[in-house]
């Protein structure tokens, strides 16, 4: 189980903002989440019903794409005719 203080450090690390209001209702949703999870890891090995897997190849299609002007008008922001992304560090 885990309580308040983990979820606001896991969510800090995961750089998403949990207002406080709501870390109680997230925390127990949290805890509902890893409960499943120990169900699962008392589930057996056994491969009954295991069906063969199998990839399906299909031939390449050539279509239409959009113009590159339509992209970059889609764009928040743009420069030199190119969509602009935040730097990653």
């Amino acid at each position: 189980m885990v309580d308040e203080s983990d979820v606001r450090r896991i969510a800090e690390l995961a750089d998403v903002g949990i207002p406080a209001e709501i870390l109680p209702t997230f925390t127990a949703q949290f805890n509902r989440i890893l409960e499943y999870f120990d169900i699962l890891d008392t589930l057996g090995d056994e491969r009954t019903g295991e069906r063969s897997l199998h990839t399906v190849l299909r031939e390449d299609e050539v279509c239409q794409s959009l113009p590159n002007e339509a992209v970059v008008a889609n764009a928040a922001e743009s420069e030199d005719g190119f969509v602009k992304a935040p730097r990653v560090m």
